[in-house]
């Protein structure tokens, strides 16, 4: 199939797979004319390389990752990759953190919003102290749940 089939089964633009090749994530065959080739692996390979960006990994950990796969899902790590598994939990652990952070952040706003009665408060404010946009009211000192 040509690139554009490709980009159509795989829901990616012809310019993202492009840029797959270009970092030696996809490796089409060249027809004579010079059109790329793809097979229906790179269908599934596309889908896997999606789902490891969304993942956070970048794409030179993917181009290591990819050849260490098996099956139809990225999922399973084959035993002969198992020295990408440090920058595998690394990568998990990097998320997991960032997500607590988030998590946190999250948890702030919404006791800030619960605090201030900002979602059962008219849009003209009610009376408590004018910050610009917004009008809060003055409780006490907020802490992250």
């Amino acid at each position: 199939m040509r690139i554009g089939e490709l980009a159509r089964r795989s829901g990616v633009s012809p310019r993202a797979l492009r840029y797959y090749e270009e970092q030696g994530l996809l490796r089409p065959e060249r027809r004579p004319s010079g059109y790329r080739e793809y097979g229906e692996d790179d269908v599934r390979t596309v889908r896997d390389v999606r789902t490891l960006l969304a993942a956070g990994l970048g794409t030179a950990t993917i181009a290591a990752v990819l050849p260490c796969t098996a099956g139809d899902e990225a999922s399973l790590l084959l035993p002969a990759c198992t020295p990408l598994a440090e920058e595998v939990l690394a990568e998990r652990d990097r998320i997991e953190e960032t997500m607590a952070q988030l998590g946190a952040a999250l948890g702030l706003l919404r006791e800030m919003i619960d605090r201030s009665g900002l979602e059962s408060r008219p849009a003209d404010g009610g009376g408590g102290t004018d910050c610009g946009a917004f009008t809060l009211a003055s409780p006490g000192p907020l802490r992250a749940r």
